[in-house]
């Protein structure tokens, strides 16, 4: 027998087939999962470049409902989603009643619940790297200890031995290893690829929910006139630094 992988393939048992096509079923999943979630953070980061630049003009301004209206035009963006929808929490409070927590501290709460559902949108999906590159190799394995045994059944069913007898079967037990490790190494760097850029993005987003709370604070405070004027709202703006894009008004 010539061990190329055309062959070793041809002369697969039934469970060896299964074991390879899981794991290249792993690896589609795993590929689909990796550019899916590049396409999302490259959406969000030329949306947010744009959404940021206009959202620090109108904060500065204090056009809090035209700021609203940008956030829900902006699809696609996490900064968007989370200034829109704790600066419309902000005006919807502002109109109740007061009660025992203000406008401000309820805002501040809903934008930590805005920012964990961003959160977990901006992570979606990213298990199944973390999945597929600490079981892959495993299932790999599972299929090459299969193989040995079924090699050395046949040894004793055949009645001889020997290295020419087992080799071929070892073989094809050691390729569905390779292609485990083969499907898994590339699943680990796909994940800690995309865990980098999430952190960067969270705590860009972070630092916007901050600087958000404080221009609402500091509008809320400070009542002398003009005084809000100057009130920074640099939130999105970092958020864009962050990201090395530029937002200076043309």
């Amino acid at each position: 027998m010539n061990f190329n992988l055309r062959d070793i393939y041809n002369h697969m048992g039934v469970f060896a087939l299964g074991i390879a096509w899981t794991l290249m079923l792993f690896a589609v999943a795993s590929l689909a999962v990796f550019f899916e979630r590049l396409f999302v953070f490259f959406r969000s980061r030329s949306k947010s470049r744009v959404f940021a630049a206009r959202a620090g003009q109108l904060l500065l301004q204090q056009q809090h409902e035209a700021l609203v209206k940008e956030a829900e035009g902006t699809k696609g963006s996490h900064l968007a989603m989370l200034l829109g929808g704790g600066m419309k929490t902000f005006l919807a409070k502002s109109k109740l009643p007061a009660g025992k927590l203000g406008p401000v501290e309820l805002t501040r709460r809903e934008l930590v619940r805005i920012n964990e559902r961003v959160s977990a949108d901006v992570r979606r999906g990213m298990s199944v790297l973390a999945t597929v590159g600490s079981v892959a190799p495993f299932v790999g394995l599972l299929g090459t200890v299969v193989g040995i045994i079924e090699a050395f059944s046949g040894i004793a069913k055949e009645g001889s031995g020997g290295l020419g007898a087992v080799s071929a079967g070892i073989a094809e037990a050691l390729v569905v290893t390779a292609l485990g490790l083969l499907v898994a190494i590339p699943a680990v760097l796909m994940f800690n690829f995309l865990s980098t850029r999430a952190d960067s993005l969270q705590l860009s987003l972070d630092a916007a929910r901050s600087e958000l709370m404080d221009h609402l604070e500091d509008m809320s405070t400070d009542k002398r006139p003009g005084a809000n004027n100057g009130a920074v709202a640099t939130g999105p703006e970092t958020v864009a630094r962050r990201e090395g894009l530029d937002v200076r008004p043309a």
